[in-house]
């Protein structure tokens, strides 16, 4: 994160507590904390992981009293599939910055959008690149979630987990305000616009020299 924060294409961040924990991070807070020392600046996103509404409300509170920049990530569910927007609802009236996440279907991004009017600042995340891995196309989906909460200007539509560069020029073409990016596919930028017939012949070359670099014979 902190090496992307030089990145001026990169406006934002945010994590979840699967990658922390992927990350090796074991104390949230602090984590949190050495994290907005070095990025003060740009929205950053923390989740709560409580499944108990309650609980999540003072996670939540705790979590946005520790920046002006940090948005108080809810899941639009707990475990139990049991909606979160009561919750939303009430953050929302207390002025907290939401980000409400893990949201898949038109029918959340509506509830959802509703709960969070009057919000001070948020991001609805729908998961796009969830929604593709069941075969079925996100674009409309996307599209119809942007023209949704079109008339609530506080609130900014996520096309989250992408799958591929693509994406991110399917988001931008549908309006969707803001595409999360994992390294692998930031990465790719360089390759905007390649001409393909070189790219072709990149490609041929990786193949031989991997042979080669193998040993493989017959």
């Amino acid at each position: 994160m902190c090496t992307l924060y030089r990145n001026p294409h990169i406006k934002g961040f945010t994590t979840n507590p699967t990658l922390m924990r992927k990350a090796g991070i074991s104390d949230y807070e602090a984590f949190a904390r050495e994290v907005l020392a070095v990025i003060p600046d740009r929205p950053i996103s923390f989740e709560v992981f409580s499944d108990d509404f309650r609980e999540m409300e003072k996670q939540a509170i705790k979590i946005a009293g520790w920046g002006s920049n940090v948005y108080a990530k809810i899941p639009v569910t707990n475990t139990h599939g049991k909606s979160a927007a009561q919750l939303i609802c009430r953050l929302s009236q207390q002025g907290v910055k939401l980000n409400v996440t893990a949201l898949l279907t038109l029918e959340q991004v509506e509830e959802v959008s509703r709960a969070m009017r009057g919000c001070p600042g948020g991001y609805i995340s729908v998961f796009a690149g969830r929604i593709a891995d069941t075969g079925r196309d996100p674009v409309p989906i996307m599209r119809e979630a942007v023209e949704m909460i079109a008339d609530a200007g506080n609130l900014e539509l996520i096309w989250a987990s992408p799958r591929e560069l693509l994406n991110v020029f399917q988001a931008d073409a549908i309006g969707c305000h803001v595409i999360t990016a994992t390294h692998n596919i930031l990465e790719k930028l360089a390759l905007v616009g390649k001409d393909l017939d070189e790219y072709s012949l990149d490609t041929v070359k990786m193949f031989r020299n991997d042979a080669v670099s193998a040993g493989f014979a017959l």
